[in-house]
């Protein structure tokens, strides 16, 4: 897994306050986040008896202390987790019906750089897949994926990237993309506001290179598409708390998925599962039953 590590805080209050007031906190945590951090967790959980390393960055500070303690403590493998500056805070405040705002302090020292990669090369370059999730500098997604594709990993793409150099390079690498329906727009050209739409995207992305697609579709649901089919996914039915990690989730479901040599759809009901579990817990950092 590539991609941002950081510290979370999660408030959960009834409502937020007027300009001036005061809300109770009626439940708060702080633990290991970042979506790179929480898709490796994740996965390390659906896959209990695989091997899940992250690379990523975190401070040199105490919070990037309880980081890495709590990374280890999710059996995730940190040998290649930078330490330097100021760990990147992100804070979920989530009112009651799982609306959430999320503010965030990401430290320039976070993100992955050239060097990371260079010195991560051998357990990327033996990893069966690996996640490239797009909120890093475009050259060292590059850099990344090529390690991945020369040694037959099988490439997995989480969200988007601007660079026009860029993406065509990491689309052409990657059988699997993955990308909510702002992301999906900045890949394709194409706004996703209908199935039909997350359609037509997928189409412009499998036409690039993937092999399998899937694209959120706001307040409706996941399609997932390959050549040849596509199945929709809709959005779990129940209770909502925290749409935060619904994501991440989703990605650790598809990367089982693919481990397991699933078929298309099989993987698609695999991941929408996972972020239906997601949903129904505070924060990112999803918490799942063991699996096989």
């Amino acid at each position: 897994m590539v991609g941002a590590a950081a510290r979370d805080l999660i408030i959960s209050i009834d409502q937020l306050p007027e300009p001036g007031g005061s809300a109770a906190v009626r439940e708060s945590a702080e633990r290991l986040g970042g979506k790179g951090a929480n898709i490796a967790a994740a996965t390390r959980q659906l896959l209990p008896h695989s091997s899940v390393s992250l690379v990523a960055a975190l401070g040199a500070d105490a919070a990037g202390d309880q980081a890495v303690a709590d990374a280890l403590d999710a059996g995730i493998d940190v040998t290649h987790v930078a330490r330097r500056g100021t760990t990147s805070l992100l804070v979920d405040v989530v009112e009651d019906g799982g609306r959430r705002r999320l503010l965030e302090r990401i430290a320039l020292e976070s993100r992955v750089t050239r060097r990371d990669v260079r010195d991560a090369e051998a357990v990327i370059g033996a990893a069966q897949v690996v996640v490239l999730q797009l909120q890093q500098d475009a050259m060292v997604l590059v850099d990344a994926a090529r390690v991945a594709h020369e040694a037959g990993a099988t490439l997995v793409l989480d969200g988007a990237i601007e660079s026009d150099e860029a993406r065509p390079q990491l689309l052409e690498m990657a059988p699997v993309v993955r990308a909510d329906a702002h992301e999906a727009a900045l890949l394709t050209g194409r706004a996703i506001a209908s199935v039909d739409d997350a359609q037509g995207a997928a189409s412009t992305l499998l036409a690039a290179g993937a092999e399998l697609v899937a694209l959120s579709v706001p307040r409706a649901g996941d399609l997932v598409a390959w050549n040849g089919g596509s199945r929709f996914y809709p959005h779990h039915e129940g209770e909502v708390i925290d749409p935060t990690g619904a994501g991440d989730a989703f990605v650790a479901g598809m990367v089982a998925g693919v481990v397991h040599n699933e078929d298309p759809a099989t993987i698609g009901a695999r991941a929408a599962a996972a972020a239906a579990t997601a949903v129904g817990q505070l924060g990112g950092f999803t918490r799942f039953r063991p699996r096989r």
